[in-house]
C-alpha cells in the first residue's frame, strides 16, 4: 500500500497548523510523499506583519539543508572520475596542508603536534576532517576564542550576517588555525561543509554558485534554489525570525527589504547558504529517493546514491556527537543516516539533515516515505522543537506508520 492516510494527512494540518495558529511562528510550508503522491500543506503568512496567505512557491532560507546539496555537488566529481574519495585535498586547497593538531581541545594554539595524514575528500564528506562544532560555552577554549576573532563562523553559530571574508580569505583565515583533531579521527559538525565548497568550485574553475547551478539545479529544473534571490523573486522570499531564549518572543533576523540574501555573497557557504522552495527541494529529494535521476535525468550513479546514504561512521569517531547525532542516526556522506540496525524505525529516522533556520527534511527508504519542513523560526539548540516533532508524528500518521 503506497497511498497515503485522509486522517493521517488531517492530523498531519491539524499539528502543523497549531503551532501557527498560537504564534509560534508566522506560516510554513510541508511535503509529505509516499510512492507517486505527494501532499503539500501551505499555512499561515509569509511574516508576522504581512496578512496575505502564505503562498506554494515561497522562498525559505534552507540553512542546513544546504549541506546535503554541496555533498552531492562534489560526488558528481567522483562520478566523472574528476575527484576520488581518498584524494588528499592539499593540492586544491594548500592553505590546508600540512597540518597541526591541538594537544587537546583545551590546548594554547601553538601547542600541538603534527597531523598524522592528509585531509581526504571523505574526510570532508563523513565530517571527520578534524574541525569542527565545540560543544562548549563561546570562549571556553583557546580555539574558540581564535575562530570568533578571525570572523569565521563556523564552530558557534549560525553563518549569518555574512562574515567578513570572501572565499581565498576565509580558507587562508581557517589555514591559520591548527585542526582540534586528527584527520579521520572523530566527526565534528560544520567546517568540513565548507571546506568542502572550496574543494568543488577549485576543482571545477568556477564559482560555487555556478558549479551548482550547471550540475544539480539547471538538469533537475531547481529555478528557485540559489546562493541569493533575484530581485524579480524577493517578493517571494519569507521573512526571518529568531525566538527571544527567555520570552519566545519573535524578533525579526532577515526580511525582503535589504535582505542578506538580496545579492551573490562574497563567500558562498557551502554548509548552510541556500534558499529554495518545498517544490525545488523535493526535486532534489526525489531524485535522490530514485537512485539518482529525475524525469530521465541522472546526476548520480545509483551505486554512489547507495554509498550517500550509508552509514560511515565507526563507533570511535561518534564519541561526543549525541547532541547531533542520538543513537538511531548517523552519517553518510554530507547528511544524516540510519544507524546500523535503524534503518526500519520510522520517520525521523531515515537520510537527510535538519537546518537551523527552521527546515527538515528526511527520506525513509525503508517505508518509502519523505518529509520537508520549510518554516521562518530559527532554532535555538541542535536538539528538535516541538514543531518537528510534531511535524513527523504527522506524517508518519499520513503515512500509516
Amino acid at each position: 500500500m503506497t497511498e497515503l492516510s485522509r486522517a493521517g494527512l488531517a492530523r498531519l494540518h491539524d499539528l502543523l497548523a497549531a503551532h501557527v495558529d498560537e504564534g509560534q511562528l508566522p506560516g510554513l510550508v510541508a511535503l509529505v510523499a509516499r510512492g507517486d503522491e505527494v501532499h503539500v500543506e501551505v499555512i499561515g503568512t509569509p511574516a508576522i506583519a504581512d496578512a496575505a496567505p502564505l503562498r506554494r512557491d515561497a522562498i525559505f532560507r534552507i540553512a542546513s539543508l544546504t549541506k546535503p546539496v554541496t555533498a552531492v555537488t562534489a560526488l558528481t566529481f567522483v562520478d566523472d572520475g574528476t575527484l576520488h574519495l581518498d584524494d588528499p585535498i592539499d593540492d586544491l586547497v594548500p592553505e590546508l596542508a600540512n597540518r597541526q593538531v591541538l594537544r587537546a581541545i583545551d590546548a594554547a594554539l601553538d601547542d600541538t603536534v603534527p597531523a598524522r595524514r592528509p585531509i581526504t575528500l571523505e574526510d570532508l564528506l563523513n565530517f571527520c576532517m578534524g574541525f569542527g562544532s565545540v560543544l562548549a560555552p563561546p570562549g571556553s577554549y583557546p580555539i574558540q576564542a581564535a575562530e570568533t576573532e578571525l570572523g569565521l563562523r563556523s564552530i558557534g553559530g549560525p553563518p549569518w550576517p555574512p562574515g567578513p571574508h570572501d572565499v581565498d580569505g576565509w580558507i587562508r583565515a581557517l589555514g591559520s588555525l591548527p585542526l582540534m583533531c586528527q584527520p579521520g579521527e572523530r566527526w565534528m559538525y560544520n567546517t568540513s561543509a565548507q571546506v568542502l565548497g572550496v574543494v568543488i568550485a577549485r576543482a571545477a574553475g568556477k564559482d560555487l554558485p555556478t558549479v551548482m547551478r550547471e550540475r544539480i539545479f539547471e538538469p533537475l529544473g531547481m529555478p528557485d534554489t540559489g546562493f541569493f534571490v533575484p530581485p524579480d523573486r524577493l517578493h517571494r522570499l519569507t521573512t526571518f525570525y529568531a525566538p527571544d531564549v527567555e520570552t519566545g518572543e519573535l524578533h525579526v533576523v532577515d526580511e525582503p527589504a535589504g535582505s542578506w540574501w538580496g545579492s551573490p555573497p562574497a563567500h558562498p557557504d557551502a554548509s548552510g547558504w541556500l534558499v529554495s522552495t518545498i517544490d525545488d527541494y523535493w526535486t532534489f529529494a526525489s531524485m535522490l529517493a530514485a537512485g539518482g535521476a529525475h524525469h530521465g535525468v541522472r546526476v548520480l550513479a545509483a551505486e554512489t546514491v547507495s554509498r550517500l546514504t550509508a552509514d560511515h561512521l565507526a563507533p570511535a569517531q561518534r564519541v561526543g556527537a549525541d547532541v547531533f547525532l542520538p543513537e538511531h542516526a548517523s552519517w553518510g556522506l554530507g547528511m544524516e543516516v540510519p544507524a546500523r540496525g535503524f534503518e526500519a524505525r520510522p520517520l525521523p529516522s531515515g537520510y537527510g539533515w535538519d537546518g537551523g533556520s527552521g527546515t527538515s527534511w528526511r527520506t525513509n527508504a525503508h517505508r518509502g516515505v519523505t518529509g520537508i519542513l520549510l518554516t521562518q523560526r530559527a532554532m535555538t539548540s541542535p536538539a528538535p522543537p516541538p514543531l518537528f516533532d510534531d511535524f513527523w508524528a504527522g506524517v508518519n500518521a499520513a503515512a500509516g506508520a
